[in-house]
């Protein structure tokens, strides 16, 4: 047989408040955490590039400003180039905030890749061969 004491104490009064402030501190970064992760899904899911993109673009052979007229479906984008290299069908695609779009102009693969924030866009362009550069722009 085992013989011992069991002592249980009583917790007093300030231990429990403080006990009660922690659980409201708690309950309360909890709240925030779940306003801000809930803020970025809302945000993510209203992105829309769907329209007429004026871009202003630093390249190798020097500063360009193509329009990019843009469509998104389901996370595809498709649409049309015009600028410095013509005119060219575009395909890309987005996922969140970060897009890329890719288009082959006068013989040269060039691929735009960037985020989204609102009505502005901007990010780093490559070239190919030619070299990279990088982009703003701001819906139409």
């Amino acid at each position: 047989m085992i013989k011992g004491r069991i002592t249980i104490k009583k917790i007093g009064k300030e231990t429990e408040e403080r006990m009660k402030q922690l659980s409201k501190l708690v309950l309360a970064l909890l709240a925030v955490a779940l306003m801000i992760i809930g803020a970025a899904f809302v945000q993510a899911a209203d992105v829309d590039m769907t329209g007429t993109w004026n871009v202003s673009v630093d390249s190798p052979s020097g500063k360009g400003t193509p329009t990019f007229v843009l469509e998104q479906k389901d996370g595809q984008l498709t649409g049309t180039y015009k600028g410095a290299f013509g005119e060219s069908p575009v395909k890309g695609s987005i996922k969140g905030s970060d897009f890329e779009i890719s288009f082959n102009s006068s013989g040269i693969d060039i691929t735009y890749s960037g985020k989204i924030e609102g009505s502005k866009i901007s990010g780093n362009a490559d070239f190919g061969s030619y070299g990279k550069g990088s982009f703003t722009g701001e819906k139409k």
